[in-house]
């Protein structure tokens, strides 16, 4: 019977089976808690409880394409705003492939509790849509949440944007490309820029040929970052560097924290990125969580140090406004 029916596949033309997209929620803090706890047996899920001290506002569309509606979760401290709060974007990781924002809930959900009003977006996956398209959603995200400032006590002069992985990439060149019109095909009345960047784990340069032995391996069929650019780095070599954040590094660039694990791949480029920061004079930080697999942000004890660390940086490069909602930013 097994050899009649691939005889039956070779006459209908020896067709391959098409390679099935991952479902999104292939990348979640479940599934990777179970790859990972037999190597860290001491690490748990970190919560996504929302404290009376934080309030959630879900499931809000912040903007359309085509019949999809991508969403986003707001986590803001409870109670009166006073002065305007900075906020942050998060962008969620899964190999431009996968992954959903819930990943992102318990980081927002304590950067609340620090006074931030924390985003976590969907966005475009490979499967729907290549790139640049998770660019041109972070952005749109962005311009979201400056456009409801008022409506959520949002400083919109003083927005960040972070992401963990893939999202870190992405974070990292939707910041990097302030003002690009290549990049923002939306546009309008309300600018996307971001004043900070918080790259945890993420990829700088997808062109070196370390980064290209994991990115573009020929063994996988297509890799990750293949299936987001349509194909390997020989066939769309100008988008691998075009999506590479190193490259649109400026004297503009906003200041940037990188948080990295102890897994050098995930975050490859970062020291060259670092430094051009330098060099052009642009704020920059660099955070190791040590001993940490690659996704610690979505467990504790790695939590923590990773809110830490975000608040001490977003604290020193666009710190909140004191006094009046009129007054001047804090020095």
């Amino acid at each position: 019977m097994r050899v009649a029916m691939c005889w039956m596949v070779l006459l209908a033309g020896c067709a391959a089976p098409a390679l099935k997209a991952p479902a999104p929620e292939s990348y979640t803090a479940e599934t990777t808690y179970a790859k990972l706890a037999p190597a860290y047996p001491f690490i748990r899920i970190a919560s996504r409880a929302v404290p009376p001290t934080v309030r959630a506002v879900t499931d809000v569309t912040y903007v359309r394409r085509a019949a999809h509606d991508l969403k986003l979760d707001l986590y803001l401290p409870a109670g009166d705003a006073g002065t305007p709060r900075p906020a942050i974007v998060f962008v969620h990781g899964g190999g431009w492939r996968a992954g959903v924002r819930a990943n992102f809930a318990p980081m927002a959900i304590r950067m609340a509790e620090r006074g931030y009003v924390a985003a976590t977006i969907t966005y475009r996956l490979s499967p729907e849509a290549p790139y640049p398209a998770a660019i041109h959603d972070a952005k749109a995200a962005v311009r979201w949440v400056r456009a409801h400032a008022g409506e959520y006590g949002i400083d919109p002069a003083r927005i960040a944007i972070g992401g963990g992985s893939a999202g870190g990439q992405i974070a990292a060149l939707t910041g990097v490309t302030n003002g690009d019109p290549r990049f923002d095909p939306d546009g309008g009345a309300v600018p996307s820029d971001v004043q900070a960047i918080v790259n945890i784990d993420g990829l700088s340069d997808f062109t070196s040929e370390e980064a290209r032995k994991y990115e573009d391996d020929p063994a996988k069929q297509p890799s990750s970052a293949g299936a987001w650019f349509g194909g390997r780095y020989a066939e769309k070599t100008a988008l691998w560097r075009d999506a590479s954040p190193l490259v649109h590094v400026k004297p503009t660039t906003p200041p940037m924290l990188f948080i990295v694990s102890a897994q050098r791949r995930f975050s490859l480029g970062r020291e060259q990125m670092v430094e051009k920061l330098r060099g052009l004079g642009v704020p920059n930080r660099v955070v190791p969580v040590p001993d940490t697999p690659h996704s610690f942000w979505l467990f504790d004890p790695w939590l923590a140090p990773t809110v830490e660390a975000t608040d001490a940086f977003l604290r020193e490069v666009i710190p909140p406004r004191t006094g009046s909602p009129g007054s001047p930013p804090a020095a």
